[in-house]
């Protein structure tokens, strides 16, 4: 197969095994010596400036593109109740998306045992939780001060209300807004356009991120006392993904799961090379309007609002890290405080939105609550790299389901979009699936 014919799916996934494998024989040459020149050149050199150049520029796009598409399908809609009733599905899906995934995470953990047979004698423990929030904090935090600033600090609460208030008035004043609806949908176009730019060079970033993830990691950190907790973790992140989510989706919606899995595998791939879910909203806004047919009016507000709050991958590592320690440390957790973990993880998915190191406040709110050792949180640290990919994709995943069963609940969903293998994909990928599908005819 040349390799002009192959999908964008197909390269990226090239890119990832690729640079996973090449990233392994370097951890294996250098052998922890940090004045190697591979690790001076090849690593921290040509590898570090390809995957952050990849980023940066995805993240160059993310705040245009939030308050572009968001401002035009609040503006579109001639409804403004509407508004209300779709974030209120929104927040309510993802808060009860988050609840399953970390009440399936403490009973798999529970079973398991992940830190049963596991010591840590000799292994130096430290680590200081950052102070989160108050839930009002966060609340008067949604507003902001300067809408510039929010955009230059990447702030997507602030910037979500300021395009919902912004589209609101464009709603309502009129033949102004109906110049300025025009003006913005030309800007979203070209947006758009970047997107797919970008995506061309998708398969090198993806190589050169995870090449140096895993020149810098290697394999050695994933084995021994932690390796039960590692695979505990990883295991029950792939069934929240594709069980658990499929069968939410098919049952609330009666779509076909298995086409939306197909479809979301390169976003998947995407999200997990490059570990963010505010740099993968392009991407994710993309696959879920032009891939999956969801009304840009929904997505444009469900998939940022999902990057900021839907924590189902950080709630499953938190379950199974509560687990982990409390046998670690043999600490005999009750049912009351296993019910605790999980109102306090899902709660804190929402009244620690937006906050760096969402993930640790989070984990650290959730130990205090349970009367677990917060400085425990140092053990896992090592290993919670390659998790955190793996719960990126997770939580892009997550976004685009929601968005979905939205858009179908609001008859705003395009099934014959989303039941069309070959929708979305640029000409190239769309000849090769017609080609496919002739040839297998």
């Amino acid at each position: 197969m040349h390799l002009k014919k192959l999908g964008l799916t197909g390269k990226i996934v090239i890119g990832m095994l690729a640079g996973i494998i090449f990233g392994l024989i370097l951890n294996s040459l250098i052998a922890g010596d940090t004045e190697s020149w591979l690790k001076f050149v090849i690593v921290d050199g040509i590898l570090r400036v390809v995957g952050e150049f990849f980023i940066t520029s995805l993240m160059m796009l993310v705040v245009p593109l939030v308050f572009v598409s968001l401002v035009i399908g609040t503006c579109s809609m001639s409804d403004p109740s509407k508004l209300g009733r779709i974030g209120g599905k929104a927040v309510v899906l993802y808060i009860a998306t988050t609840g399953i995934a970390i009440s399936i995470a403490l009973t798999i953990a529970s079973l398991v045992k992940p830190g049963s047979g596991a010591s840590m004698a000799g292994q130096e423990v430290n680590f200081e939780a950052q102070q989160a929030p108050s839930f009002v904090d966060v609340l008067i935090g949604m507003v902001p001060r300067n809408p510039i600033n929010a955009m230059a600090e990447g702030n997507m609460l602030q910037i979500i209300v300021f395009a919902l208030l912004f589209g609101i008035a464009m709603a309502l004043i009129g033949k102004p807004g109906e110049r300025l609806k025009t003006f913005f949908e030309d800007v979203n176009e070209v947006i758009m356009k970047l997107v797919m730019i970008l995506m061309h060079v998708a398969p090198y970033g993806v190589f050169a991120l995870l090449a140096r993830t895993f020149a810098d990691l290697g394999l050695g950190d994933l084995l021994g006392d932690l390796a039960v907790y590692f695979v505990t973790v990883l295991a029950i992140l792939l069934i929240h993904g594709f069980i658990v989510y499929p069968i939410i989706l098919s049952t609330l919606t009666r779509l076909n799961p298995l086409i939306f899995i197909k479809k979301m595998f390169s976003n998947q791939i995407f999200a997990f090379s490059i570990s963010s879910s505010n740099a993968a909203i392009p991407v994710t806004l993309r696959t879920t309007t032009k891939r999956l047919g969801v009304d840009n009016k929904i997505a444009s507000f469900t998939v940022p609002l999902g990057a900021t709050i839907n924590m189902d991958g950080t709630a499953i590592m938190q379950g199974v890290a509560t687990v982990f320690i409390a046998q670690l440390y043999g600490i005999d957790l009750s049912m009351q405080q296993y019910l605790m973990v999980i109102l306090t993880a899902t709660l804190a998915s929402i009244g620690t939105a937006g906050v760096p190191g969402v993930g640790l406040i989070m984990l650290a709110m959730v130990f205090q609550q349970v009367g677990l050792p917060v400085e425990a949180i140092g053990l896992i640290i090592g290993v919670d790299r390659l998790l955190d990919m793996t719960r990126t994709a997770v939580n892009i995943t997550g976004d685009a389901m929601v968005s979905t069963i939205i858009g179908k609940s609001e008859q705003q969903l395009d099934e014959d979009v989303f039941n069309d293998p070959s929708a979305g994909l640029n000409p190239a990928q769309s000849n090769q699936q017609n080609d496919t599908s002739s040839t297998s005819t």
